[in-house]
């Protein structure tokens, strides 16, 4: 039987990209269903991440033209995790596997066919890695890949290259939405679930048109994310740090009580103000590790809702919602 695909796709002010992206994808997905690859009840589905400008009335347009693009629209911006996740959980009842791509275009959306061969094969997940990063700035290059290695070295478990462009079967969607933690961290979500998984390459291309939605301070904050949900090591290394600093401190306060005894001056004034400083400074840094693993557990412990839906454009459901989520 061929399965039901949904191509879940976040969008945040995507005005000037969004005609091409709906071009491609539409005949993309019609490609795969005459190849039978997919069951025709597949369907695009693109979600509004609150946007300021036009992307919705495309999305409703794209919709009345073609029953094959579905829109979710997110009440406000709530960020492009929580909106491909608002995506995912929309699918997880109408399809046998979705996939995931950002709106820009730079995800080759040719890598589906390799997704979909690989779900027959029986992965649950399949992950779209980047073959190459030549699009990418020296910059970004550099700070992407070290921050996989970084954390790796954290015990973070991540897919190297892996961004949000994957495939998950319905069993796999099922799994994630027992994952209830606020802060999402997909990209880590997925690969701790385990499951069976496959790669599939592709090349990374230059956004199509349109300004990122990804600027260093979010990348920072997506990083910082992925560490805090998956490593106490930065607080493991805050009390080695602690126990060093006591232990100089001792091994200073033997050498001045030696000099002292000896009668030897002991100069320098700046060396100990710098310590002072240094010392401050490692613990405001301690603090502010502590404070935001504290932040996100008030986060978690609230409880509030991740997004709040304000439209849909979809299908009914096919399958029954799992008895948790009535």
């Amino acid at each position: 039987m061929l399965p039901v695909l949904y191509v879940v796709v976040p969008c945040y002010n995507e005005e000037a990209v969004l005609p091409e992206t709906l071009r491609r994808l539409r005949d993309k997905l019609s490609g795969l269903i005459a190849a039978g690859a997919c069951h025709a009840e597949s369907r695009l589905l693109f979600v509004d991440d609150g946007s300021r400008d036009a992307t919705w009335a495309m999305i409703e347009a794209a919709h009345r033209e073609d029953e094959r693009v579905c829109g979710l629209k997110l009440a406000h911006n709530r960020g492009h995790q929580n909106a491909l996740y608002a995506g995912l959980m929309a699918a997880r009842d109408r399809c046998d596997c979705a996939a995931s791509m950002d709106a820009d275009l730079q995800d080759d959306i040719n890598v589906l066919d390799g997704f979909l061969q690989e779900f027959q094969k029986g992965c649950d997940v399949v992950y779209g890695v980047r073959s190459a990063r030549e699009s990418d700035s020296a910059f970004k290059r550099l700070t992407a890949e070290g921050y996989y290695k970084v954390l790796q070295k954290l015990g973070v478990e991540v897919v190297f290259n892996h961004a949000d462009c994957r495939l998950l079967s319905r069993r796999a969607l099922q799994e994630l939405s027992h994952y209830r933690e606020v802060n999402l961290f997909l990209r880590g979500m997925v690969a701790h679930m385990g499951f069976r998984r496959a790669v599939v390459t592709y090349p990374r291309a230059p956004r199509f048109a349109g300004e990122s939605k990804y600027p260093l301070s979010k990348m920072l904050s997506l990083a910082w994310d992925g560490i805090t949900s998956f490593s106490l090591r930065p607080l493991t290394a805050i009390a080695r740090l602690g126990g060093a600093i006591c232990l100089l401190s001792f091994l200073a306060l033997v050498v001045e009580g030696v000099a002292a005894l000896c009668s030897a001056a002991v100069p320098g004034l700046l060396a100990a103000v710098t310590s002072l400083w240094l010392l401050g400074g490692m613990v405001l840094l301690s603090l502010g590790v502590v404070g935001s693993y504290l932040g996100r557990l008030y986060a978690e412990v609230k409880g509030r809702p991740r997004f709040a839906v304000e439209s849909a454009l979809l299908p009914p459901a096919r399958f029954a919602p799992p008895p948790q989520d009535q």
